[in-house]
Parts: structure tokens; C-alpha cells; sequence
């Protein structure tokens, strides 16, 4: 909701308007009442700024004068990003109750633009190496080149080994606390070339983040990078200098790091890499180690983002980080998962939205979705896209700045993955036959990264029906992008209206359709 700032007081206000009303009187009667009207319209006035802080314009969108296209992904269709129609405005002042609209105001602008995109793991890179040049090149433009591909602009990969590595290791010997011995050496012969030809292929502009799982055993309680553990307090320094080490060794080898987690998934005991960071023990971590550490090290610029865990207690967390000043201050953003259905419970996309409410200076990115218990039978199912197209939306709705996958890319098996945890990717590798299998989920995806540009800002958008879900983002070109998601069984026509325009158009059933207006 756009908020109100700086009213006026009203008492002082209203007194020198009568003073100034009476004076006018004096000298003019008829000048004194077009005085009172203009005054006490004024002190009754206030600015009102949409949720970011920037200011509600009141400048109209003209719909009549520009194109637009429609791109379409349909169940039960051979539609796949495909463009297939255009959209003709005519005046539609006020729609009837019993007409279908998805409302756009331009003019209420959120959150900014970060980006898109997938993890780069151990797992997409050993794949990726077994694919023929051919195959590669299809790889690297369906996912980074915006004309053919899906233009993903955001990547993540890991400090340290991740269950979607095929074995578990570290950077550096064990009980090397001064981390004399630290070496990328392992990450040179996959993932790191991969890396650098998705930089390319993303025309040098790939915004990078870094998490860790797990610090190395020897650092931890349980001596184990699996199966949680805690950090031990004597290695809280040395694994602070880690991230430091880690982010200047890839820095030099061409890798620009944008920003990092403190710690992936820091409430989960798995059975593969992970370590237990209690609220207060994060906080107490970023505000006396790690962002301290940052900054000597000539590395404040990085972003900094906690959490990096599901929705459920997303809130909790930001309030006991975002609440301490000392620890607050180092922080770029929360980050978070989609994985809180392992309770039973539905997303909970208003945990996200009350961070935004409570702490509307942070910022807030997904940092990881996945959809789990890999099956072959299912590469077709409708259900994979549906289940990002719906969370895709409410998470940017919910004041999130980008939306960030996990795997890019998977073998047939759903791996590889050392403790056997397979799950769906966009993309699978089928190793027996060396062509890329696409599930719709990356033309889900593609329904937001190929339009919504970074630097974009989200506009006030609104369904009259929950059949259909929707967010809007002006680009910064002025380009209009509006993404409507069919949930139903239903063909259901409805209205694009915006600023008193309707344009007819048709949402196929369990369809997702992006509306661009340029």
C-alpha cells in the first residue's frame, strides 16, 4: 500500500490559513474566497510516495499511441513462448463487476529490478562438460541470450562443496586455520569454465552471488561438513577470512562476485553439507566477523545477504538481524527459499510481504528453489511450470528484487548428487542420446527473464478474479511488461485496463501469457 509521509500539522496549519484568509478578505472579498479554496486545499494535501519511497505520479500511461505483443505458453499446445496475438486499447472508463480485468497503473511504481536467473553448481557444470560442442552452444544461448534464449541475468554458485557435488570437499588442508593452503584448484576443472562462458554468453554482465553449505569439518562441532554442526567460536575469524579468500581468488581469476550468504539454509541438520547458525548466532557473526571483515579487506561493496532459508521464518530472522543497528548495517538484503511446503504448510508468500512492510529499506531475493524427488515420468508434467509461475509471481508481488533457480541443468538421474537428494532442473541433460530435454518450467522462466529487464520497477497490479494472478514492470526504456498466469481449467477472456483503457484479450486454460507495451 503507498504510504503518506510529512502531513502537515493540522492546528498550526488551519491557523495561518484563517490569518491569510482574513488578510485577503481585507483587501479583496472575491480574492479572499479563491484564496480560502487554494489554502485549505493545500494544508488538506499530503505527498504520498509508493512503497519504495518514490513518489506516486500522477501522469497518465497513454496505452493508445504504443505497440504491443503477446507471448503465450499453453498446457495442451504446441505454445512456448510463442507470440500470438497484439492488444487493441479503446476507452473501458469503468468495467462491470461481471467483467473479467487484470488492472495496471504505471504510475504506482515498488521495488527495483535485480534480475533472474540459476545456480551454477558442481552438478550443471559435470553436465554441462559431457554435452557436444553443439549441444553446449544451445545450453549457453537458451539461458543467456535474450533474442533466442531467455536472457538470465543473475547466477549463484557455492563456496565449498554442495549435495549437488559428486563428492564433498574444501579449499584448503584440514587444521589450516590460517588458510595458507587455500586453493580453487577443484572448481578449475568444471565449474569455473562454465562460469566464464556464461559471463560471456551474458554479454559480460552476469551478476554473481556466492553461498556457503558448509565450512570445513575440522571448523565445526560435529567434524562433519554434513549433517549440520555448528560453526566452532575459536574458527569464526578464520571463517570469516574464507569468504575474503574465496571471493578475491575468483575475482582474479575473471570472475566478478557481486555478493554472498552468510550461510545456505542455516535451521536445516541435512544429510548432506550444512551448518546450524541460530538467529542471534548469525547476527552476532555478520556484525563481529564476517562484515567487519569484509570491509578491511576492501570488500564493502559486496552485498551481503542472511537468511538464505525458506519462508516460514524469514520474518523472525530479519527482525532479529534488521533490529540490531551494528548488525543491520552491514546488510544488503534477506534472502530466501521456496521449501517451507515440507511442513504441509502452503507457501507463505505474506512472511515475505511483512518483511517488505516492517523493514522497507531492506532488500529481499529469492535465493532458491528446486522442485524435489526427481521422477523421468514427470519431465512432462504441467504442474513443474504452474508451481514457478505461481511462486514468481507472488514473491515479486511480495517486494522480492529477483528471483534466482537452482539448477540450471541436470542429468537424466536428476544429479549427480552425492547423498542421492535428485530433483527436476529447467533443463536435463539425457546423456544416452546428448540432446538438452526442456521441461516447461523454463518457459515459466522464461515469461519473466526474457522481458522484465534489470533496473525495472514494479507497477501496482490487480486481478479481479484468482483464476488469474499478475505482476507488472516498467523498463527503463518506459517499456510496459505485464505477466498474467491462468491457474484453471478455464478459458477465461478478461480486460487489460490500464489508466482507463481496456484491451480484450483471452487466457488460455493453465496457460501463463507476458503483455508488452512499448
Amino acid at each position: 500500500m503507498p504510504r503518506i509521509f510529512g502531513r502537515p500539522n493540522y492546528v498550526m496549519t488551519r491557523r495561518r490559513s484563517l490569518k491569510n484568509i482574513h488578510m485577503k478578505k481585507q483587501y479583496n472579498n472575491k480574492l479572499g474566497h479563491v484564496t480560502l479554496l487554494l489554502l485549505l486545499a493545500s494544508s488538506a494535501a499530503a505527498p504520498l510516495f509508493a512503497q519504495n519511497n518514490m513518489p506516486l505520479q500522477a501522469k497518465s500511461y497513454d496505452v493508445q499511441n504504443r505497440t504491443s505483443k503477446v507471448y503465450t505458453t499453453a498446457d495442451q499446445s504446441d505454445m512456448r513462448l510463442t507470440q500470438n496475438g497484439t492488444l487493441n486499447f479503446k476507452e473501458l472508463k469503468q468495467p462491470l463487476e461481471t467483467q473479467i480485468c487484470v488492472f495496471v497503473d504505471p504510475a504506482i511504481k515498488f521495488q527495483s529490478f535485480l534480475g533472474m536467473g540459476g545456480a551454477i553448481t558442481d552438478a550443471t557444470a559435470e553436465t554441462f562438460a559431457k554435452l557436444s560442442k553443439d549441444a553446449q552452444k544451445e545450453f549457453l544461448s537458451a539461458y543467456y541470450d535474450r533474442n533466442k534464449g531467455i536472457g538470465y541475468t543473475l547466477a549463484r554458485t557455492s563456496i565449498n562443496s554442495s549435495d549437488f557435488s559428486s563428492d564433498t570437499y574444501t579449499y584448503v588442508k584440514d587444521n589450516d586455520a590460517a588458510l595458507t593452503t587455500f586453493s580453487v584448484a577443484h572448481d578449475e576443472k568444471y565449474r569455473i569454465p562454465l562460469i566464464k562462458q556464461a559471463i560471456a554468453a551474458a554479454g559480460n554482465k552476469l551478476t554473481m552471488f556466492v553461498s556457503p553449505w558448509s565450512p570445513p569439518a575440522w571448523m565445526k562441532t560435529n567434524n562433519s561438513m554434513l549433517k549440520g554442526g555448528k560453526l566452532k567460536p575459536e574458527f569464526r575469524q578464520a571463517w570469516a577470512n574464507y569468504y575474503v579468500k574465496f571471493i578475491k581468488t575468483y575475482e582474479k581469476l575473471g570472475i566478478p562476485i557481486w555478493g554472498l550468504t552468510v550461510q545456505n539454509e542455516p535451521m536445516a541438520t541435512q544429510t548432506w553439507e550444512s551448518c546450524v547458525f541460530t538467529a542471534e548466532e548469525e547476527r552476532d557473526f555478520i556484525k563481529e566477523y564476517l562484515g567487519p571483515t569484509l570491509h578491511k579487506n576492501g570488500l564493502a561493496g559486496k552485498n551481503l545477504i542472511a537468511w538464505d532459508h525458506n519462508r516460514d521464518q524469514v520474518f523472525q530472522r530479519a527482525s532479529v538481524i534488521l533490529n540490531d543497528p551494528e548488525a543491520a548495517k552491514y546488510v544488503w538484503g534477506i534472502g530466501f527459499h521456496w521449501y517451507e511446503t515440507w511442513t504441509g504448510s502452503a507457501p507463505q508468500f505474506e512472511n515475505v510481504k511483512m518483511v517488505q512492510d516492517a523493514f522497507p529499506k531492506t532488500n529481499l531475493l529469492l535465493t532458491e528453489a528446486s522442485i524435489e524427488k526427481f521422477n523421468p515420468d514427470s519431465l512432462k508434467s504441467w504442474a513443474l511450470g504452474e508451481r514457478y509461475g505461481n511462486s514468481i509471481i507472488n514473491d515479486l508481488n511480495s517486494g522480492a528484487k529477483g528471483w534466482t533457480d537452482w539448477n540450471m541443468l541436470l542429468d537424466e538421474h536428476g544429479g549427480p548428487n552425492h547423498v542421492g537428494n535428485f530433483c527436476f532442473s529447467p533443463i536435463h541433460a539425457d546423456s544416452r542420446t546428448g540432446k538438452l530435454v526442456y521441461t516447461n518450467s523454463y518457459y515459466y522462466l522464461g515469461h519473466f527473464s526474457k522481458f522484465i529487464l534489470p533496473g525495472a520497477q514494479r507497477v501496482a497490479t490487480a486481478s479481479n478474479r484468482d483464476k488469474l494472478i499478475a505482476t507488472s514492470f516498467m523498463n527503463p526504456d518506459g517499456e510496459l511488461v505485464v505477466v498474467v498466469m491462468n491457474k484453471s481449467n478455464d478459458k477465461l477472456a478478461f480486460n487489460l485496463w490500464i489508466h482507463g483503457e481496456g484491451a480484450e484479450t483471452t487466457s488460455l486454460p493453465h496457460s501463463i501469457s507476458t503483455y508488452v507495451i512499448k
